[in-house]
């Protein structure tokens, strides 16, 4: 029997509102805040008034906050979760026939998409906590537009928000019913403390919790950016706190039943300081709060495509995220929030969080937009669309990992690993497992693979980073998570059963199985103190002092790439027997001939070499090597050098600056890019026909580089640019003045003075839009006046220079009237 308690809450007022509109809309917007109750009381008024003839899905987003919703829904009925109220997550599911209400995390949800693409008995499917625009909440609404588009336009969805972006969504959805709850919020006093820069950060923050327990009454809760932050400021803190105040972390990889302590209510006569990451920003109501305490930090993720590694960073929160923050403390009673930073940084902020999916690893999502038979992100609806270079990087991991053919369709492995449930390098690594198992009939492989997957999901966060130490570990909550692996692919009537035992896994097949989920993650030893290269070039490290350090190949799954150093650390890794994985794996090496220059030697030195990325397995020098062989490398150290390590004569240098002002000044002509990036983009076709015959340095500097670049002009090309942006210009004395062209200023012709005489005007150049500048010298050649007007000139300042010229060279002409008097290039003697 239902006995429900919602009506109690702030929320209860708009339930009428939300199921009619439910009747008549596919969707619906509920903008609740902090305190309405619309987790614990708007779905069980569904679930009761609205007669819904099939189940209610509601997404939480966290699994702590999944678990905790479900348990007081179970509560209001009397009952125990799983009966009429259940949840489903990962490694805990709690459900039975009579579940009319199931809570579930973000992948479960996609695999029930994937599954039953109609969810034939499901009528509602709630999306909570939106705001948080999580990468799966976002899927799951492209997904159920998707389904009510084209499957069932009876289904449903109800769209819970704390700070509603309402602007978005309504571009996306722009019929749907918003409908606004009053939260049921106490007053919460907000106020500035900016940390003293004198003090650590950990120092600081913890000097802010004592002075404020000090002042107040009530337990306390402090948001840090991350795990190092609460286990320092916890350090600082114990043992200077009261004995009846507890301390509690609260993090999303502590364990559930640790999670359930911090938002337990403290003992009677107690109170407590919860230590917690944004985890506790929404959904979760810890018992007692009316203290809160900001460090206006969080950490979040930004994966980058370039080298498909995805790195943690610091940042600020937003102006919403501080909102939900200081409304902790307001929950249950008035209360008191400490924002540990400016008002004018706070201003400043944001006013949301950015969505994760503009920032995240796409290739969970890619697999399940394959699996739904979606090849084009752009045909479903979403809020912000995927972008693009990250979607690149995911279908080409997709396609190392074996679940894309050349077709970019899923395999048969790629199937598998969508419906395994399991991130796409770990569901790889299932995979291939089972595959083994199956063909060798021996069930070890699966379990080993079951326990490292378990592993890399749930990774130890102290200790030594040997993978190999941590899979003869016999832990509990892996040993079930393997378990529940096991049976997620297992066939059916044949599911090994794995009980931690050394014996029942096999340590061999442990860097085989890694590099099937992690072949981007081969290692190479760059100088024996702990510094690696990966395939992709890029750096990684441990500390030297560990036994890996010494280890010529490794195989390292997890990194994490920090902001201070270039190089990612190695948190988990083991080594590797590359010639092994060169059997067993080939298509991860190359095979081919490179020919090198050879700095020292000023020669070129060919090679074999067989290649995993950009690391050498081996290389076997070779004899001499073809033409076309020197030709390649040639190219390929120019391109290392970069084209300033040829030798560009001034002729050379002229041109390719007359060729860049031609861009500029006659753009209606299509003229050749002739930057250093488009030079070495384009060597084939302008350098490599004169290569003919060089084989050293030195005859690579003995080429005349304007011959080359004007093999980058056609005729027409070349007769523009001899035409309107000369090499000389023929000065009235019929001298041929050589034009100097610059890339940042004006061109200039440097001409004696006397051969200027009786003209009017500047020359130009670029049919008539270019001034050439004209540096008027002595008869010795020196600098005498710099002039865009030569009119202007012997009109005015050519007095200065008479007066002064005709002591010093008297030989010379120096007329009263150099405007009408004839150019010479001759002293008066022989005029």
């Amino acid at each position: 029997m239902l006995l429900p308690t919602y009506n109690s809450l702030p929320v209860y007022d708009v339930v009428e509102s939300v199921i009619d509109e439910l009747q008549t809309s596919k969707q619906v917007l509920l903008h609740a805040p902090t305190g309405a109750g619309k987790s614990t009381g708007m779905p069980l008024a569904i679930l009761n008034q609205a007669q819904l003839p099939g189940r209610i899905i509601m997404l939480e987003p966290r699994r702590i906050a999944a678990r905790r919703v479900a348990e007081r829904l179970a509560e209001q009925l009397n009952e125990p979760v799983g009966m009429t109220v259940g949840y489903r997550m990962r490694s805990d599911t709690k459900v039975s026939a009579s579940t009319r209400l199931e809570v579930v995390t973000e992948g479960i949800l996609t695999r029930m998409f994937q599954q039953d693409p109609e969810l034939s008995d499901v009528s509602l499917v709630i999306l909570d906590e939106f705001h948080e625009r999580s990468l799966q909440a976002d899927l799951a609404l492209a997904l159920l537009l998707d389904v009510q588009e084209g499957l069932r336009d009876d289904l449903r969805i109800l769209v819970m928000s704390a700070t509603l972006d309402n602007q978005r969504l309504s571009s996306l959805l722009p019929d749907v019913p918003v409908i606004v709850s009053e939260g049921r919020s106490y007053p919460v006093e907000r106020s500035y403390h900016p940390l003293s820069a004198h003090q650590s950060f950990e120092q600081s923050v913890a000097s802010a919790v004592l002075r404020l327990l000090q002042q107040e009454a009530g337990s306390l809760l402090l948001f840090l950016p991350g795990v190092g932050e609460i286990q320092r400021v916890f350090s600082h803190l114990e043992g200077k706190i009261n004995d009846d105040t507890l301390l509690c972390p609260l993090y999303g990889a502590l364990s559930l039943s640790d999670q359930h302590k911090a938002i337990a209510p403290a003992p009677a006569g107690m109170r407590k300081v919860v230590l917690a990451t944004n985890i506790a920003e929404t959904s979760l109501t810890i018992e007692g709060i009316r203290l809160v305490v900001d460090s206006g930090l969080e950490r979040t993720s930004r994966f980058e495509p370039k080298h498909g590694l995805t790195r943690l960073i610091t940042q600020r929160i937003s102006q919403a995220s501080m909102v939900q923050r200081a409304g902790r403390a307001g929950r249950l009673e008035s209360g008191i929030c400490w924002h540990l930073f400016s008002q004018e940084q706070a201003e400043r902020a944001t006013e949301y969080s950015e969505p994760e999916i503009l920032h995240s690893d796409l290739s969970s999502l890619l697999l399940s937009l394959l699996q739904w038979g979606c090849r084009d992100s752009s045909q479903l609806h979403w809020l912000d669309n995927p972008p693009q270079p990250a979607l690149a990087v995911a279908q080409s991991l997709l396609l190392k990992l074996g679940a894309l053919d050349e077709k970019q369709q899923l395999t048969a492995r790629g199937r598998q690993m969508a419906e395994s449930g399991s991130e796409p390098r770990l569901a790889a690594i299932l995979s291939a497992g089972k595959e083994y198992a199956d063909k060798e009939q021996n069930s070890a492989v699966l379990t080993t693979a079951a326990k490292l997957v378990a592993i890399l999901e749930e990774p130890p966060r102290h200790g030594q980073p040997d993978l190999i130490y941590w899979m003869t570990s016999n832990q509990r909550h892996w040993r079930q998570r393997a378990n529940q692996l096991i049976r997620n692919v297992a066939d059916k009537d044949k599911k090994p059963r794995f009980d931690g035992c050394d014996e029942n896994i096999n340590l061999r097949l442990v860097p085989e199985l890694l590099v099937q989920g992690f072949p981007d993650r081969i290692a190479k030893n760059r100088d024996n103190f702990g510094r690696f290269q990966l395939a992709n070039g890029l750096g990684i490290e441990l500390e030297r002092e560990e036994p890996l350090s010494g280890e010529s190949w490794l195989i390292a799954p997890l990194l994490l790439q920090g902001s201070k150093s270039p190089d990612a650390r190695i948190l988990l890794a083991c080594s590797l027997n590359i010639e092994q994985i060169v059997r067993q794996s080939p298509s991860l090496f190359t095979e081919h001939t490179a020919v090198e220059w050879d700095d020292s030697k000023g020669s070129l030195r060919a090679w074999r070499r067989l290649q995993c990325g950009r690391l050498i397995v081996r290389a076997q020098p070779l004899a001499k090597p073809s033409e076309a062989e020197l030709h390649d490398a040639l190219l390929n150290w120019i391109r290392q050098e970069g084209v300033s390590a040829l030798n560009w004569s001034s002729e050379a240098l002229q041109l390719r600056t007359r060729l860049q002002r031609a861009t500029e000044w006659l753009p209606e002509v299509e003229w050749p890019a002739v930057d250093d990036t488009a030079l070495l983009n384009s060597l084939e076709q302008w350098l490599l026909p004169a290569l003919g015959g060089v084989i050293d340095l030195k005859g690579l500097r003995q080429i005349e580089l304007s011959t080359c670049l004007m093999g980058l002009l056609d005729w027409q090309q070349r007769q523009m640019l001899d035409n309107e942006l000369p090499t000389n210009y023929t000065v009235p004395t019929g001298s041929r003045i050589t034009i100097q062209y610059f890339s940042d200023k004006p061109p200039v012709l440097s001409v004696r003075m006397q051969e200027m005489y009786g003209e009017q005007q500047n020359p130009v150049l670029a049919k008539g839009r270019i001034l050439v500048v004209i540096e008027l010298l002595s008869p010795a050649h020196r600098p005498l006046q710099i002039t865009q007007d030569l009119a202007a000139f012997w009109r005015g300042a050519y007095r200065e220079v008479q007066k002064e010229m005709k002591g010093r060279y008297p030989k010379h002409l120096w007329p009263d009237d150099p405007a009408n008097t004839a150019p010479t290039r001759q002293v008066k003697k022989y005029m």
